[in-house]
């Protein structure tokens, strides 16, 4: 009885001095650390050929940034080229002008890094149409032919963490739309590479 007692006591006393050395937590398969949640929006401008000719795009993107890695949420561009022709109805000087948005997903890779790779995809609609313009006054500009288009984009940036609530961005895109029913301009004028820079601003 005694020597029963003596183990038991032996057993407490080591199973008390490995409680207090293994402050460890333990390793459990459904435990998740705990997810970070922020949002961002940004301001891009864009190279592009349209039509051949060269075109600038303006525009903004932002959304809901999961974990530091995700990104849910929208973007929008217009743009207007250097396109210029006469109209086969008149002679007034046309340009080309137009735009598109829609629901945006990006992946960021290593965002801890001070510059890392993001992989932004764009699906969406937008339009685009002829403008004529009969001297510099905005408000005398207006639609005279006009299409609608579906529209995905995606490709590669590089961003720079510059400080801890903004970010620039370096990338090229690739554009692919429905085909454009248009007079004097192509189906697929919309489709192509762009290049572009991107400042964005919010909690990372």
């Amino acid at each position: 009885m005694k020597r029963l007692t003596s183990i038991t006591l032996l057993l407490f006393l080591c199973l008390s001095l490995m409680s207090q050395t293994d402050t460890q937590e333990y390793k459990t398969i459904f435990k998740k650390d705990r997810i970070t949640h922020g949002a961002y929006v940004g301001l891009n401008f864009k190279l592009a050929n349209v039509n051949d000719e060269n075109a600038i795009f303006m525009g903004g993107r932002g959304g809901w940034v999961v974990d530091h890695k995700v990104v849910i949420g929208f973007a929008g561009y217009g743009f207007l080229s250097d396109l210029h022709f006469n109209s086969d109805h008149d002679d007034t000087n046309t340009n080309l002008a137009g735009g598109y948005g829609g629901f945006m997903l990006e992946y960021i890779i290593l965002p801890h890094a001070p510059v890392h790779i993001s992989i932004p995809l764009i699906l969406g609609a937008g339009g685009i149409a002829h403008t004529n313009n009969w001297d510099l006054n905005f408000w005398d500009q207006y639609s005279n032919k006009a299409d609608a288009f579906f529209v995905i984009e995606t490709g590669v940036e590089i961003e720079f963490n510059m400080i801890k609530f903004m970010r620039l961005a370096l990338g090229i895109t690739y554009r692919h739309t429905s085909n454009i029913q248009l007079e004097n301009t192509e189906k697929n004028a919309l489709n192509g590479l762009s290049t572009g820079i991107t400042f964005k601003f919010g909690k990372f």
